[in-house]
């Protein structure tokens, strides 16, 4: 059986960058109810806001010599589940009727999305897969940033997790990103990989198994754990799958979807988008402060350029005089970058770098009308005898509750012979 994407689906496609689906329904056979399931966030980033981004629109194109069409073939639930099995994973995917609606999404719905992803993958799997090497982990782990941030470095969610493995700011500070107003390095491709790829090496040794490490990245252990002693302690994830946050429900379903759509995107007819890689890169590290800007004007580069290599950078500063940083640019910009010398640290230094070191204080005094109109303004009298706060108000013109603020008063006794402010 064959469906075809035609143009009432374009429409839809169009529609979608004011109405981003958010959810889906899933008929249970055994209940007979629908459940809705919440799409994981990289699921429902916009097509137009992934070709926007500088890679995309510099080193990826739409491959005009593919002669796939927009018809999404349909198979038998023993076609996917073959193809699952055939993956060389050693994390468990099964096939369920879960598992095909998160496919459906990828092969119709996000179709175009998928087209980006196989072309950005140039980009970002070499880094996740050198990372998750690194820690000895399942390298189908490279799929979590598809469902994470659909492969956009930008991705910032609702929640406030950023980058492509989407670090919250808690956790990223624990596995060794900086995090304050000039850095933030769950933007940096290379150092959130290994930082994520710790992470899920210490998830695996609390639950060791991958399904519930994968989750655990989704939505914190401690909400796992939650759902496995709702379970009656079992530690199987489709087992407290119903105790689980609605998105991580959708979660593991859609690790598996996105493991299969990168694998199997042609038996679905999607063209993977060319893509040219960028020009070589290096990188410097910098001890003094230097600004974008500076880079720019002396090391011919494009400030967009400078940008995204560095993403970690916030507003374009690189503060290296607080701590040693890494700046990284094409290799031409780096050799550019050393023959300039102190010139690109000295270019325009006092426009771009305004914040004093040492500042000093006024100490002119202050002039000796402006002590007497001070002494003038205050006004104290002497309490006499029979004297209640009330009678002084009315005499001075004021109110018992300014004579106890000005005089720090917090009942209404008061003492003959003493003084009191009245202004």
């Amino acid at each position: 059986m064959i469906k075809k994407i035609g143009i009432c689906c374009l429409m839809a496609w169009g529609a979608m960058g004011l109405h981003a689906q958010n959810d889906i329904t899933v008929h249970d056979e055994r209940t007979g109810k629908d459940e809705i399931i919440d799409l994981p966030e990289g699921m429902t980033y916009e097509i137009d806001s992934l070709l926007n981004e500088w890679n995309a629109r510099n080193f990826l194109n739409i491959d005009e010599q593919c002669e796939s069409s927009d018809e999404n073939p349909e198979y038998s639930k023993e076609e996917y589940i073959s193809r699952l099995n055939r993956l060389p994973n050693v994390i468990e995917m099964p096939y369920n009727e879960v598992v095909r609606k998160f496919i459906d999404q990828y092969c119709i719905r996000l179709r175009r999305s998928v087209s980006y992803m196989l072309g950005a993958n140039n980009f970002y799997v070499p880094i996740f897969e050198e990372a998750l090497e690194s820690y000895q982990l399942p390298l189908e782990l490279k799929y979590l940033p598809v469902i994470e941030s659909a492969l956009n470095p930008s991705a910032t969610s609702r929640v406030g997790a950023a980058g492509l493995w989407q670090f919250m700011i808690t956790t990223g500070k624990s596995y060794g990103l900086d995090v304050n107003s000039l850095i933030d390095e769950r933007r940096d491709p290379i150092k959130s990989s290994y930082a994520a790829a710790h992470y899920l090496q210490d998830l695996y040794k609390i639950f060791g198994d991958w399904t519930l490490v994968i989750a655990a990245y989704n939505c914190g252990p401690a909400n796992v754990n939650k759902a496995i002693r709702r379970a009656g302690g079992s530690r199987d994830y489709w087992q407290i799958y119903p105790y689980l946050p609605r998105e991580t429900r959708g979660y593991v379903p859609a690790f598996i979807a996105a493991n299969y759509v990168m694998n199997y995107y042609c038996e679905h007819n999607i063209c993977p988008m060319n893509a040219t890689l960028p020009p070589s890169t290096d990188t410097i590290i910098v001890n003094r402060d230097v600004h974008f800007d500076q880079i720019v004007a002396l090391c011919n580069v494009k400030a967009e350029e400078v940008k995204v290599l560095n993403p970690q950078y916030r507003t374009g500063l690189i503060p290296g005089s607080k701590k040693s940083c890494i700046l990284r640019l094409p290799t031409h910009g780096i050799s550019a970058f050393i023959a300039a010398g102190d010139s690109v640290y000295n270019y325009k230094s006092d426009e771009l770098f305004t914040n004093r070191s040492e500042v000093a204080v006024n100490q002119k005094p202050a002039s000796r009308s402006s002590r007497k109109s001070s002494r003038s303004r205050a006004k104290t009298v002497v309490i006499r005898q029979g004297d209640t706060l009330s009678t002084i108000a009315k005499r001075h013109g004021t109110t018992v509750s300014k004579l106890k603020r000005l005089n720090g008063i917090k009942g209404t006794s008061i003492r003959a012979g003493k003084r009191i402010r009245v202004r």
